[in-house]
């Protein structure tokens, strides 16, 4: 019995290359996380050196929070920077 010839393999179409490097970040990253750093800390110098009072009068000690929610949103940004 003759053999039949095995089939043809198609070509692979090339894979497009990727870049192994990260993207850099955009140009506006850096400052906006510094900013919001600074933003956090003064929020929370104020909260204490007004005696709880400022920057948002009446809500006490949510004024801490804010602040701490700021920074570390700024503090957050940095595990993103490129």
């Amino acid at each position: 019995m003759p053999e039949s010839t095995p089939p043809r393999k198609k070509a692979a179409a090339p894979t497009p290359e990727r870049s192994s490097a990260p993207k850099a970040s955009p140009s506006w990253w850096v400052p906006v996380m510094v900013g919001l750093m600074v933003l956090g800390l003064i929020w929370i110098v104020v909260f204490y050196i007004t005696q709880q009072a400022y920057p948002i009068p009446g809500i006490g000690l949510w004024n801490l929070g804010i602040g701490f929610a700021i920074a570390m949103a700024g503090f957050i940004m940095t595990t993103r920077w490129r």
